[in-house]
């Protein structure tokens, strides 16, 4: 297993959440129903999304295994990848379950306070130890910076129709630079924004001719993770 990239999961997961959430925040129900990043959701369906994976992230923290860990900060990734029949299951369960919430105030209050329950939580944990998510176990800190990771590239999706909203978490950047340049095992381009390499390394933009002439036989990885 591959160490993580950093020491400090919990405050890179803090200044994640931290961004997220400074953005939702100020988002009222005309907003909630903006197109997103996310092919079939609306703001507010990628916030329950998002929300799912803070209560996620608490059950983790507090389900502590003895067993060895199967997957790291970098591996977790390899069961995500996008256009599965899961993926697509999840976003029509995301979409249905999204909708349900006729005040998007109750969403956004639900969104916003457990968020800062996992930030807390994170804070806690001891990053060696041992938890178990989806069916894995892996230390408290790699999950952290996988959670991190998610943040960042949702926080890019969300904005997309909030052209005045804040940006993402230079941490939470980072970690998703960190992560997808272990996933390609090289650099990225190096001319690429931290926010377009996350988006051509997740399949939420397609690469250019150029950029596969550049990458060589790299390129047929991409995406890295969806």
């Amino acid at each position: 297993m591959k160490t993580g990239f950093t020491s400090r999961p919990a405050r890179t997961l803090r200044a994640a959440y931290g961004a997220a959430s400074a953005v939702v925040t100020g988002l009222g129900d005309e907003e909630s129903w903006q197109p997103t990043g996310c092919t079939g959701w609306a703001v507010r369906d990628l916030l329950f999304h998002c929300l799912g994976d803070a209560q996620r992230a608490l059950v983790a923290l507090h389900t502590p295994t003895e067993a060895p860990a199967d997957r790291d900060w970098l591996t977790y990734w390899q069961d995500w990848l996008p256009d599965t029949v899961g993926a697509a299951n999840g976003r029509r369960w995301a979409r249905v379950n999204g909708s349900m919430f006729l005040d998007f105030e109750q969403l956004k209050g639900l969104y916003l306070e457990t968020l800062a329950a996992a930030v807390h939580a994170a804070g806690d944990a001891d990053p060696a130890r041992r938890v178990v998510t989806q069916g894995h176990v892996l230390t408290a800190g790699d999950l952290i910076t996988t959670l991190a990771v998610e943040a960042t590239v949702h926080h890019l999706d969300l904005t997309v129709a909030l052209p005045h909203a804040p940006g993402p978490s230079p941490e939470g950047l980072t970690a998703v630079r960190a992560t997808l340049d272990g996933l390609l095992g090289r650099p990225g381009l190096p001319e690429w924004s931290d926010a377009h390499y996350a988006r051509v390394g997740t399949g939420r933009a397609t690469l250019t001719e150029a950029e596969r002439a550049a990458l060589g036989p790299a390129a047929d990885r991409f995406p890295l993770f969806g």
